[in-house]
């Protein structure tokens, strides 16, 4: 894909080369059309990322499980809350966030 100077993309074009009638200086010769060896077949591509879609559809959020675990605990008074841990993620989540910022 060519860029001119505009920033608009120009759309994709295939480039053959042949010589002139004199054969000694090779030609440039553009074609929009496709060679009949530039085929891509996505079926099976497409189909395996809609079963990955769909797998990833039924997989819960939320660990309900795992809340209700908690909620339990906590009304119980046996949750305890490791503030060491929970500033560690903090600050690596922090870290991540900035590592991960695009550029200005």
């Amino acid at each position: 894909m060519k860029i001119d100077g505009t920033g608009k993309p120009l759309g994709p074009t295939s480039t053959s080369t042949t010589r002139n009638s004199s054969g000694n200086t090779p030609t440039n010769s553009t074609s929009a059309t496709p060679s009949p060896g530039a085929q891509v077949d996505v079926s099976s591509t497409s189909s395996r990322l809609r079963e990955l879609e769909s797998t990833i559809a039924n997989v819960p959020v939320v660990d309900s499980a795992r809340v209700d675990e908690i909620k339990q605990a906590i009304a119980d008074g046996r949750f305890k809350v490791n503030a060491d841990r929970v500033a560690d993620s903090l600050i690596e989540s922090v870290r991540q966030m900035l590592n991960t910022r695009p550029a200005t």
